[in-house]
C-alpha cells in the first residue's frame, strides 16, 4: 500500500512539473525595453548585422528603444535617458545600461563612491535623545571619476523612472582594436592611462548594483566570451583588428545568456 501511495504521489508531482514547464511564459515577453550603452549596443555600428537586442526582440517579441552611441561613456548615460523620457515618456517596461568599455580605454579614474562629512545627528537609544557625533557620507558626484559618473547617472535614471525595473550589465572581455593609426586600442592585460587593468571597471559596476540596489548581469563572466584567445575570435568581428565588439555569432551568445538570466528577473514591477 506505501508502494502504491508513493507511486501516486510521485506520478502527480511529475505530471504538475510538466504542466508548469509546458505553460511557462517569459516574464519578458512583449515588453518595452530601453537599451542605453555604447557602440556594442549602437545599431549604427558595423561590426555586426545584428545586435544582442535584434536577437531578443526576435525571440521574445521585445520592443527595443535603443539609445547607445558608438565610443560613449558613462557620463553620456543621463542624456541617453532624456532622450528616452522626451520620446517615449513612461511608456517603457525596463532599461538596460551595458557601458563601460570606453571610459576604461580613455582613462577616466576609477574614484571613490562616497565622499564622507564629520557631523552631528540626534540619537537616542535607551536614554533621551541627544546629539551626537558621526561620520556621514554622501554619494560622490564628480563627473570625472568613474564612480562619480556612475552614481550621477543612476541618480538621475532613477529619479526619472522609480518604478521601472533598470539592469546593469558589466563589460565584456575586450582584446585589441586596430581601426586606423589613429584609433589603436591594446588588449585587456594592459593598464590605461591611470595605471587601471579592466576588471576594476568591472568590479566598480557590480558595486554599484549594492549600492543603488539594482540587479546586475556580469556579462563579463556569464557570457563566455574570452577575445584574448584566439580560439574566440570567431565571435569578434575581424580576429586581427578587432576583438572588441562582437560580431553576429558573439551577440547571439550575449543575447541567449541574457534570455536566462532575465527569465530570473521581474520585467514590470508593478500589477
Amino acid at each position: 500500500m506505501k508502494n502504491k501511495l508513493f507511486l501516486l504521489l510521485w506520478t502527480i508531482l511529475a505530471c504538475g512539473n510538466v504542466q508548469a514547464q509546458t505553460t511557462f511564459t517569459h516574464p519578458w515577453m512583449q515588453k518595452r525595453v530601453a537599451y542605453f550603452g555604447d557602440s556594442i549596443t549602437d545599431p549604427r555600428n558595423s561590426g555586426s548585422k545584428k545586435k544582442y537586442w535584434n536577437f531578443l526582440q526576435e525571440w521574445l517579441n521585445v520592443t527595443p528603444y535603443v539609445y547607445a552611441v558608438s565610443g560613449r561613456q558613462w557620463n553620456d548615460i543621463p542624456r541617453q535617458a532624456d532622450k528616452l523620457r522626451e520620446e517615449h515618456g513612461d511608456s517603457v517596461d525596463a532599461i538596460m545600461i551595458f557601458i563601460g568599455t570606453n571610459d576604461y580605454n580613455n582613462g577616466v579614474p576609477i574614484g571613490e563612491w562616497y565622499i564622507e562629512k564629520d557631523e552631528q545627528v540626534m540619537y537616542g537609544h535607551g536614554q533621551p535623545k541627544k546629539l551626537v557625533d558621526r561620520k556621514r557620507r554622501y554619494m560622490s558626484m564628480d563627473a570625472n571619476t568613474y564612480c562619480g559618473r556612475i552614481n550621477i547617472a543612476i541618480d538621475k535614471v532613477k529619479k526619472i523612472y522609480p518604478t521601472k525595473q533598470i539592469i546593469l550589465m558589466t563589460p565584456i572581455h575586450r582584446a585589441q582594436f586596430h581601426r586606423n593609426e589613429k584609433n589603436w586600442q591594446c588588449t585587456e592585460d594592459y593598464t590605461n592611462q591611470c595605471g587601471i587593468y579592466l576588471e576594476e571597471y568591472i568590479n566598480a559596476v557590480k558595486e554599484a548594483g549594492n549600492i543603488w540596489a539594482l540587479p546586475v548581469i556580469d556579462l563579463n563572466a556569464v557570457s563566455g566570451l574570452y577575445p584574448m584567445m584566439d580560439e574566440y575570435a570567431q565571435y569578434f568581428s575581424d580576429k586581427d583588428t578587432d576583438r572588441l565588439h562582437p560580431n553576429d555569432k558573439g551577440h547571439e551568445r550575449i543575447a541567449r545568456t541574457l534570455y536566462y538570466q532575465l527569465a530570473a528577473l521581474p520585467c514590470t514591477l508593478t500589477f
